[in-house]
């Protein structure tokens, strides 16, 4: 038979006690018996913790608990009290109303953590790094200067309609004016304000399209071939009117980052020997790269016409030493297979992965991508190696 000092641990039988293990308080009877409700009318309430100093049970008056209206969407508390002061001067200072902070038994801190925000001073973010947006929007819009000349065939280079030499060849012919005068001397600057016709037709200044394109075997890197065979152009010659070239070469069974544009200054900053460009390809060879092979490799290799140094080679795998993982700076032709082939080793699978801060990821083989406008500002401003 139960008494009233009996406690009860879960659902309350009728007419009897409960206990609320969670909390240490004891409900007896009248109003509503459940833990988990605020106390009736007659209903009084014992706690088994050291609630003197709590801000719960003394919010209001200092004698009788405050309870909150559950009916209610729980509110946020705009202000609290400050530590410091004392009695009815207290002074009230705002909380930052992003979370909501309950209010505990216990005089506990509030099981909410909130970030830290980071001080600008401290050196986390700077608006005039280097690479910063601000930079990358001051560079793009210093680049775009209409009151400077231009020579003549870089003009017509980017307009798209032919190549810097073909576009000479063309200057000497007489079929190239300006402003409706003939001009045949190399060498000759306009303005971008010019009118400039090409065989009585205007030439128009076309917009600069970047393109990466993961490359897939079996396909040539250049623009046209005279025994007709798949080129990395026919992989994009849906993909802009534009006329676009490849920057640097990838031999024919070689895959991986290749990159393709109309912006000629653009592509001779990335393949000029003195930017150096960083490559990393990843390599698979005929059969296990010896230790004093790997030693060789690392001091550079004397290919006859230049020396090539290595920045990095490692194995791709723990345990396989055919898979290999090799950082270059150089733009030779074929440089790879050339410096594997010199110590007796056969490239069996060559694959770019990096070149100039581009990647292939997200592009499957033989599908490419717009670069972003991120990627282009920062490719000319030389903040990839």
């Amino acid at each position: 038979m139960n008494t009233n000092n009996e406690k009860w641990h879960g659902s309350p039988k009728k007419g009897g006690n409960s206990y609320d293990s969670r909390e240490g308080r004891h409900f007896e009877k009248g109003g509503n018996n459940s833990p988990f409700s605020k106390p009736g009318r007659n209903q009084k309430v014992y706690s088994s913790r050291n609630t003197s100093n709590s801000n719960y049970d003394n919010r209001s008056t200092g004698k009788e608990p405050y309870y909150k209206n559950e009916n209610k969407k729980p509110y946020r508390r705009p202000f609290t009290t400050d530590e410091n002061s004392e009695g009815e001067n207290r002074k009230l200072k705002l909380v930052k109303p992003g979370k909501f902070v309950e209010t505990r038994f216990d005089d506990r801190q509030p099981n909410v953590t909130f970030r830290k925000r980071k001080n600008k001073t401290e050196g986390e973010f700077n608006p005039n790094d280097k690479y910063s947006l601000k930079k990358q929007l001051e560079y793009q819009k210093n680049n775009v200067d209409y009151s400077k000349p231009i020579r003549l065939n870089k003009f017509l280079a980017n307009a798209g309609i032919c190549s810097r030499r073909e576009a000479d060849e063309f200057i000497q012919s007489g079929v190239i004016s300006v402003n409706g005068e003939v001009v045949t001397q190399l060498g000759a600057k306009i303005m971008m304000t010019d009118t400039v016709m090409f065989k009585n037709q205007p030439v128009q200044s076309e917009r600069k399209v970047y393109l990466l394109l993961n490359k897939p075997k079996d396909c040539l890197t250049t623009s046209d071939d005279p025994n007709n065979r798949k080129t990395v152009l026919d992989l994009v010659k849906n993909a802009c009117s534009e006329r676009i070239y490849p920057v640097g070469r990838l031999d024919r069974n070689t895959t991986g980052v290749l990159l393709l544009t109309n912006d000629g200054d653009l592509a001779a900053k990335l393949t000029h020997p003195k930017y150096n460009k960083k490559k990393i390809y990843h390599a698979v060879l005929d059969k296990n790269l010896e230790t004093v092979d790997y030693e060789s490799i690392i001091q550079g290799v004397d290919l006859g016409d230049e020396h090539v140094s290595v920045d990095a080679l490692e194995f791709v795998k723990a345990g396989n030493r055919r898979e290999i993982g090799i950082e270059i700076h150089s733009g030779q032709n074929r440089v790879v297979r050339r410096i594997f082939e010199k110590f007796g080793y056969k490239v069996v699978y060559l694959d770019r992965v990096y070149f100039a801060g581009l990647t292939k990821k997200n592009v499957p083989r033989g599908k490419y991508r717009f670069l972003t406008q991120r990627e282009i500002n920062m490719l000319k401003m030389g903040a990839y190696e």
